[in-house]
C-alpha cells in the first residue's frame, strides 16, 4: 500500500493513532480521521506524512498535536479542525506556508493571532462557532487571495453587523485600512 494517495477512516472508534498503518504510507496525500475518538497524535507519528495535502481530524477533541508536528506537514493544503475544543489558535499552524483552506469553526477560540498573515495563499478561513470578539487588522492583508471568510456565531464587537452581512471582500477591506500607515 506505500501507494495508497487517500485513506478516510472518519467515523470510526479509533482510539489510538494507528502507528504500523499510517507510518508505511509514505506517499499519502490526504489523510481524514475525523469523528473518531482519537486520544492523541503525537509529532512522530506526522513525520513520515510529509507529502500530506490533506488532513481532517474534527471532532478529535483531545487529539491535535503538539504544535510543532503541524510543521512537519509542509506540502499541507487543507487543514480541518472542527470540533476540537480548542481554546487558543494552534501555533504550529501558522508554519503551514501553503494552507489554502483552514477549519477552526465549533471551537472555543477567543482570538486570531496577527501571524495570520503569514496564510498568504489561504483562500479559505472558517473561524464561525467561536468566541472571537474581534480580529485582527492583518486579516487584512490575506484580501488578495481570501475568497471565503466565514465568521457566524461569534461575538464580534469591533465589526458592525451590516459590514458582516456585505461578506468577505467589504471586512477584509475594513480590517487592511485598519493597519497603520506605513
Amino acid at each position: 500500500m506505500s501507494s495508497l494517495q487517500s485513506l478516510v477512516l472518519s467515523n470510526n472508534k479509533i482510539k489510538r493513532w494507528p502507528h504500523t498503518v499510517i507510518s508505511s504510507l509514505t506517499s499519502l496525500s490526504s489523510l481524514k480521521l475525523d469523528n473518531n475518538p482519537l486520544a492523541e497524535i503525537s509529532s512522530t507519528d506526522l513525520v513520515s506524512l510529509s507529502k500530506l495535502e490533506v488532513l481532517d481530524l474534527s471532532g478529535n477533541a483531545s487529539a491535535l498535536p503538539e504544535p510543532s508536528a503541524l510543521s512537519a506537514l509542509p506540502q499541507l493544503q487543507e487543514l480541518y479542525l472542527r470540533r476540537m475544543k480548542l481554546h487558543e489558535f494552534p501555533n504550529g499552524l501558522l508554519d503551514l506556508k501553503q494552507l489554502r483552506i483552514l477549519d477552526l469553526s465549533q471551537n472555543n477560540l477567543t482570538t486570531v493571532p496577527e501571524g495570520i498573515k503569514n496564510f498568504t495563499v489561504l483562500i479559505e478561513l472558517d473561524l464561525s462557532d467561536n468566541n472571537i470578539t474581534a480580529l485582527p487588522a492583518e486579516l487584512g492583508l490575506l484580501e488578495p487571495n481570501l475568497q471565503v471568510l466565514k465568521l457566524d456565531g461569534n461575538p464580534l464587537r469591533s465589526i458592525r453587523r451590516t459590514l458582516l452581512e456585505r461578506g468577505t471582500k467589504a471586512i477584509l477591506k475594513y480590517l487592511k485600512e485598519k493597519l497603520p500607515a506605513e
